[in-house]
């Protein structure tokens, strides 16, 4: 019996998703608990699994669409049932976007982490908005659309594309499929002079069919010159950025501090503590205990706005952003203050592995405090962050560097000697935080991490 597959609801406060990608196509055999799509909201991005194992018979809403809660997307049959043919209507719904396109239900751009062939699904799914470089004919009398990175590399090693079979949604030419093209031209020569030296080395492994989870550059998306639509997660964070600047005096207080005790601690334990616990030892954990102490002994900064009043806050809930080849997200570990250093440093890497790969529950990224925020990861010296909302507080961690130092010893005696250094910077909103609070806060922090006495487990 066939079995329908609904927008899910991802939260209270969610009544409609964007279909970012298909993980299958119609046609193909899925099982259970497989990911089937995926879906962005305002809240988070997700795999949605299939809710039985079957064939994917029918697929209801293109990528890009934009559908209430509980409305059919798909429709999965038995094994060996009828399949709808690829790129037909439903009967009983079109396969357009539930509501008419605007800049929040508009086909997102390809996200980074798309599965191979999910621009180009993606290209297909909306009325292009310029003709192709080299467009062929398709079965049908159908003229074929290619995606700005499929067309760019035709276009660079001067490619047919209609001599390239397409293996992506609805037999569209990926960027897998050129890549295959291209390397079975090299090994048969048909085009050497063409394709010497521009081929890619890995050209001959990248043809192969590829996980899912791999990895495209978003540099790649889109061309120069061209206009490409914000994806939802990016409009979301857009508008919440400009809220965030426009609604809170952001004010600014950076402290450079002495990390050599922590560097040589965790350079000398950080294998034991690998294999002990099952989780790398990273600088950030050490960065949480620091701030939760801090935070705990000035609540102020920990509090937030609303109206005319201050919310403080009964528990410490860490926001920790975590940077996406597609956008940005900020999972939070709730009640940071009931946990040791290494229920933190779980935490942390559990919480990072998840956003990436898009398993985080609604309820996971809401509710935070307090946020920190690697702005050094490029090798900055320091960031200067807006606030995420409603927080009243945001802590940006800078690179991490050796430099000469002055030192005085206890008979007051001063020298020079090579440090390992970091910058913090506390952004924080001046209706509610004043100045000292900021520098007493900042001060902790900085002395909790100089003199690190604590166990790390």
């Amino acid at each position: 019996m066939p079995t329908d597959v609904i927008m899910p609801q991802m939260g209270e406060s969610i009544f409609e998703g964007t279909i970012s990608k298909w993980l299958k196509r119609t046609g193909e055999t899925v099982e259970k608990d497989e990911p089937l799509f995926e879906i962005s909201t305002d809240k988070v991005d997700a795999e949605i699994p299939s809710p039985v194992s079957g064939v994917l018979s029918e697929i209801r809403f293109a990528e890009g669409a934009t559908v209430q809660v509980n409305t059919v997307v798909a429709v999965i049959g038995d094994a060996g049932g009828a399949v709808a043919a690829p790129g037909k209507e439903s009967a009983r719904e079109p396969a357009r976007p539930a509501s008419a396109p605007s800049s929040a239900s508009a086909p997102p751009p390809p996200k980074a982490d798309a599965a191979p062939g999910a621009e180009e699904a993606t290209a297909a799914a909306a009325p292009s908005t310029a003709a192709p470089a080299a467009a062929a004919p398709e079965s049908g009398g159908r003229q074929a659309r290619y995606s700005p990175l499929v067309r760019r590399m035709a276009k660079e090693h001067n490619l047919d594309l209609g001599q390239i079979e397409g293996t992506g949604f609805e037999g569209r030419v990926t960027k897998e499929d050129v890549l295959r093209h291209m390397s079975e031209l090299q090994a048969g020569g048909a085009q050497s002079g063409a394709l010497a030296g521009r081929v890619p080395s890995s050209a001959a492994s990248a043809s192969r069919p590829a996980p899912q989870a791999q990895t495209e550059q978003p540099a790649t998306a889109a061309m120069p010159g061209e206009v490409v639509q914000m994806s939802k997660m990016r409009a979301i964070i857009a508008q919440r950025m400009a809220e965030s600047a426009q609604i809170a005096p952001h004010v600014h207080t950076v402290f450079k501090v002495d990390m050599t005790g922590v560097v040589r601690l965790r350079e000398r334990e950080k294998a034991k503590f690998e294999q002990r616990n099952g989780v790398k030892l990273t600088y950030m954990p050490f960065i949480a205990v620091a701030a939760v102490e801090a935070l705990r002994k000035f609540p102020i900064v920990n509090a937030s706005m609303e109206s005319t009043a201050v919310r403080y806050h009964p528990n410490i809930n860490l926001g920790i952003a975590v940077a996406l080849e597609w956008g940005l997200i900020v999972p939070v570990i709730a009640q940071a203050e009931e946990k040791n250093f290494l229920g933190l440093a779980r935490a942390v890497a559990d919480l990072a592995d998840r956003a990436r790969g898009k398993k985080l529950k609604p309820e996971e990224i809401s509710g935070s405090t307090f946020t920190l925020t690697n702005s050094g990861i490029f090798g900055e010296e320091f960031g200067m962050p807006i606030i995420n909302q409603p927080d009243s507080a945001i802590l940006a961690i800078g690179g991490l560097k050796k430099e000469p130092v002055v030192v005085t010893d206890a008979q007051g005696n001063d020298s020079i000697a090579i440090r390992s250094v970091q910058h913090f910077c506390l952004g924080f909103d001046h209706r509610i935080i004043d100045g000292a609070d900021a520098g007493k806060f900042m001060s902790e922090f900085k002395k909790t991490l100089e003199n690190w006495s604590r166990d790390i487990g």
